[in-house]
């Protein structure tokens, strides 16, 4: 478990155990992981900490991200068939979503809830309905709900939506709700207001939502305070800390391996190819049947895919702080962008040859997809080369908490006391949560008398005890100190 996951785990322990959720602006995020997470793990049948898994935690984001993989489907009037089947794919088999979408941390519900707003707040835009209003105001408060970072993706759909519509008034009704009017679910005209109306009825919707989940439904009203307290830390946050990567870092990244150069290649194509058909070319595209008239028009939306992509990457590579499961946030129109230009290649020549050429490529895609995916996640989750591993757990931890019941036993002891001294202790209250009398403290602190101690690795001697080594993260280590054997006189 990774340090955020364990954090994570603890505290949707708390809440298993019947604590309230209270919202921490220091150095945590919003309640929705642990809102979901909580049911799953009951069925699973754990009730407190000490019973939680890895797996029970962990099925929660991979229920959402297999959801992803289905909403796709939802999006096929928006995009194309071809560009969301291409993306339903890359959801399902890359390499950076399959690892992370088993991640216990907010991501997965983050970028679900990001594309739940997409499609509920076009869909709101098309046909003026209640219903998918209330949606989009919902989706937007989960994004909050789930990171802090969600104003960013505010902005970046914003501006899409805003260029979108710009041009969409030069040209023709062909983004979004049209030129003048928006044609409502009964077929009617609507005046041009009715966007705002719609905004106000979102508007609403989200600052009830989120209101309902920062204050654990009404349970603890300091969350909200503690929201507005976050926002001068999480600027700060955005310097580095510790964090700081250069402005390429997420381009290198979804470049590496075997295939992530050709996807981001296939994405920037797939960016060309809207910008041709946005300056008056039109190459062959895919027509969609209109559901209300029957006519065939193309996909609306391409426009806005492209400049959100284009937006949110710059956004997120020119903030200091990064790290790769940050990634995932615009790995969405990313991946709909290289599917826009696999269709575009498709349709480019009807010749059999060329159609050949086409399925050969995509398959040797394929073939690299899934060798990245099972070097990645399967053979090397946890290695210093995987870039995906960052600061993650060393596999030589779990040794730790076998050891100690290995040493209980030896000592004929069935609840030692384990004293754990160390400025960062995460994530050991994961590992050593079925010890009933485990106590942490900083370095410098009194501990008392203890069967068992476990310091950072500058810790050269410790009293009477004899050092045993566990790799921490790489280059960090932990040290159990056991008693030393009686001298024999």
């Amino acid at each position: 478990m990774h340090t955020d996951e364990s954090i994570n785990a603890y505290i949707t322990g708390q809440i298993l155990a019947g604590e309230k959720y209270h919202y921490d602006p220091q150095d945590r995020h919003g309640p929705v992981l642990y809102l979901l997470a909580k049911p799953v793990a009951q069925l699973c049948g754990a009730k407190k900490f000490s019973d939680l898994t890895e797996s029970q935690l962990r099925l929660t984001p991979v229920i959402i991200g297999s959801a992803m993989v289905l909403l796709f489907g939802t999006a096929v009037e928006m995009f194309g068939f071809t560009a969301c089947l291409v993306a339903a794919l890359l959801f399902a088999f890359a390499p950076l979503l399959v690892y992370y979408n088993r991640y216990f941390i907010h991501e997965t519900l983050f970028v679900a809830a990001t594309f739940g707003l997409i499609l509920s707040g076009w869909r709101a835009l098309k046909t003026n309905s209640l219903f998918y209003t209330t949606l989009a105001g919902l989706c937007a408060a989960l994004m909050l709900a789930c990171k802090e970072t969600a104003p960013l993706h505010f902005f970046a759909i914003g501006v899409a939506v805003g260029i979108g519509w710009l041009w969409s008034a030069r040209t023709r009704p062909r983004f979004g709700t049209g030129r003048h009017v928006a044609r409502s679910e009964s077929g009617g005209m609507t005046p041009l207001s009715t966007p705002l109306k719609l905004l106000v009825v979102a508007s609403g919707i989200f600052i009830f939502t989120a209101i309902l989940q920062f204050t654990w439904f009404g349970q603890n009203w300091s969350g909200l305070a503690d929201l507005f307290r976050a926002i001068p830390n999480f600027a700060a946050r955005a310097g580095g800390q510790g964090h700081e990567k250069p402005f390429w870092y997420y381009a290198k990244l979804l470049s590496g391996g075997w295939s992530g150069a050709i996807i981001l290649a296939l994405a920037a194509l797939g960016i060309f190819r809207t910008f041709m058909s946005w300056w008056g070319e039109r190459p062959r595209e895919p027509l969609l049947e209109d559901e209300k008239s029957g006519s065939r028009k193309r996909p609306p939306c391409r426009v806005f895919v492209t400049i959100y992509a284009l937006v949110i990457f710059v956004i997120y590579s020119v903030i200091p702080y990064k790290t790769p499961w940050l990634a995932l946030n615009f790995w969405l129109p990313l991946a709909i962008l290289a599917g826009i230009a696999i269709e575009w290649l498709w349709l480019a020549s009807p010749k059999f040859s060329a159609r050949t050429a086409i399925l050969t490529f995509i398959a040797g895609l394929g073939f690299l997809i899934f060798h990245d995916t099972d070097e990645r996640v399967f053979k090397n989750p946890a290695g210093e080369k995987n870039p995906y591993a960052y600061a993650h757990t060393s596999e030589d931890l779990l040794r730790l908490p076998a050891r100690l019941e290995e040493l209980a036993r030896q000592n004929k002891n069935s609840n030692p006391r384990i004293a754990v001294v160390a400025a960062d202790a995460w994530p050991l209250p994961w590992y050593l949560r079925k010890f009933s009398q485990v106590g942490f403290w900083q370095p410098g602190q009194e501990t008392g008398a203890a069967d068992f101690f476990i310091t950072s690795g500058e810790v050269t001697a410790w009293r009477n005890f004899r050092a045993e080594y566990f790799g921490l993260r790489p280059n960090v280590l932990l040290i159990l100190w056991t008693p030393a054997p009686t001298p024999k006189p």
